[in-house]
């Protein structure tokens, strides 16, 4: 009983060794992503069927990054596992403009990350 308590123990801690966080490159990437998202002002963030500032929408990003983190090596993957859609119900993120117009989540943040790529540092 002993040795397999102290083997599911070791085994746990084997999981959080793997789950590494982004690199620094890919981290500040993904911050300025966030950035992004909570600096627009007129605009909703759509998860799950209801509206959200961006500020409560960058927060919950956030949030779901320290707990999901783990998962993601790059902005990109941040974007298509954290920031596109719900990991509970599985319903794709939306950002819903002033002009009523709505496009999904995982597009506004890769046409940004590509802005962002573009851009000189």
């Amino acid at each position: 009983m002993f040795r397999r308590s102290l083997l599911a123990v070791a085994a746990s801690m084997l999981v959080v060794v793997t789950h590494a966080a982004p690199p620094p490159h890919e981290q500040s990437r993904i911050e300025r992503l966030i950035r992004f998202v909570e600096s627009q002002k007129d605009m909703k963030f759509i998860r799950n069927g209801s509206e959200y500032s961006c500020a409560e929408a960058a927060k919950f990003l956030r949030g779901k990054l320290e707990s999901m983190g783990g998962e993601v090596t790059t902005a990109r993957e941040f974007i298509e596992r954290i920031a596109s859609k719900s990991s509970m119900s599985g319903q794709p993120y939306h950002v819903k403009f002033a002009d009523g117009r709505l496009i999904p989540a995982a597009q506004f943040l890769a046409d940004e990350l590509k802005r962002m790529d573009a851009r000189p540092s």
